[in-house]
């Protein structure tokens, strides 16, 4: 059996080479030109964010088995695989802990300006006439709304967190939808109440951009933003125009468009003080990476034993 591991650099730690494996292939990184020379005779991928189309799946009639090293797998043409027999899984919920855990470290520090106080005490406090220096209110947490759109695994369990400090929770039914589900609360009503807005839901045509000038406008003035999920749910250069304009109070940012982002993208270079960004890691708690590798281990033992052959997520 041949098994490669397209990506493995999206991984903190290394995977071991399972005793059924006659050719393990542990590629760091590979570009899409190399998909097919990588892939020859391969029968198992291992894939993080290395998209699979058709275009490519088309041309590897050895290939069987796609283990996607994530819970999203929608680099994946899932379609085809259903259509051709290839296998495919995920690892659903490794990482429920740590990206909940993250959106609440968010919640505090965009609710508590740490960005702008922890550079104001480098460069300004030394000059205070006080023991204290004041800059942007300091707002609480206790209190305020949280409006979470998706409700699966992560975004249930960021809801139980924040009631536990305190915060409203509501649950946004799909834009447009004018049937409400129970547990849910209108779109727009949820857009219009939050004080802090957190993303949740899945990166499908429906979602692309579905924050956007028209959301930002109708937000609460100094409202707030955090997105754990995927880049392209927010388009970012209408984000820009509402940090900048004040319309929005902040953001934390765990994602972006296009990853890694080129060193022009205009995010990275706005210097706003209540914009946070991160590397994508909001998923990467060590408790996070051990459950990862234990799934994967687990879905290629399981197509090994035969339990996964027709599996596709």
């Amino acid at each position: 059996m041949k098994i490669v591991t397209l990506d493995a650099g999206t991984l903190p730690v290394d995977l071991q080479k399972p005793e059924y494996c006659d050719t393990w292939l542990y590629r760091a990184s590979t570009k899409e030109e190399e998909l097919l020379s990588v892939l020859d005779n391969a029968e198992v991928v291992i894939t993080n964010k290395v998209p699979l189309r058709r275009a490519v799946l088309e041309k590897l009639p050895s290939l069987r088995f796609i283990c996607v090293a994530a819970t999203g797998y929608d680099c994946i043409d899932i379609d085809y695989c259903r259509e051709k027999g290839i296998a495919v899984s995920n690892v659903p919920g490794y990482s429920t802990r740590s990206v909940s855990e993250g959106v609440i470290a968010s919640v505090f520090a965009l609710r508590r300006c740490l960005n702008e106080h922890t550079l104001a005490s480098r460069t300004e406090w030394s000059e205070s006439e006080h023991f204290c220096l004041h800059k942007t209110p300091i707002q609480d947490i206790q209190s305020a709304t949280l409006g979470i759109i998706g409700r699966g695994e992560i975004g249930s369990t960021v809801a139980r967190l924040a009631k536990g400090i305190g915060m409203h929770v509501l649950f946004a039914e799909r834009p447009g939808q004018s049937n409400r589900r129970e547990g849910y609360t209108a779109f727009d009503e949820v857009i219009r109440s939050s004080d802090i807005l957190t993303l949740h839901c899945p990166l499908t045509p429906e979602t692309r951009q579905v924050i956007n000038r028209r959301v930002f406008s109708e937000m609460k003035p100094g409202a707030m933003i955090i997105n754990t999920a995927r880049g392209p749910l927010i388009n970012e250069d209408d984000l820009i125009v509402a940090l900048e304009s004040g319309r929005l109070g902040g953001a934390a940012l765990d994602v972006l468009s296009h990853e890694p982002p080129s060193e022009s993208n205009r995010l990275l270079k706005l210097k706003h003080p209540n914009l946070i960004i991160t590397p994508h890691i909001a998923w990467a708690s060590e408790s996070s990476v051990n459950n990862l590798v234990k799934g994967i281990n687990y879905n290629l033992a399981g197509y090994f034993g035969g339990s996964v052959k027709n599996s596709v997520i």
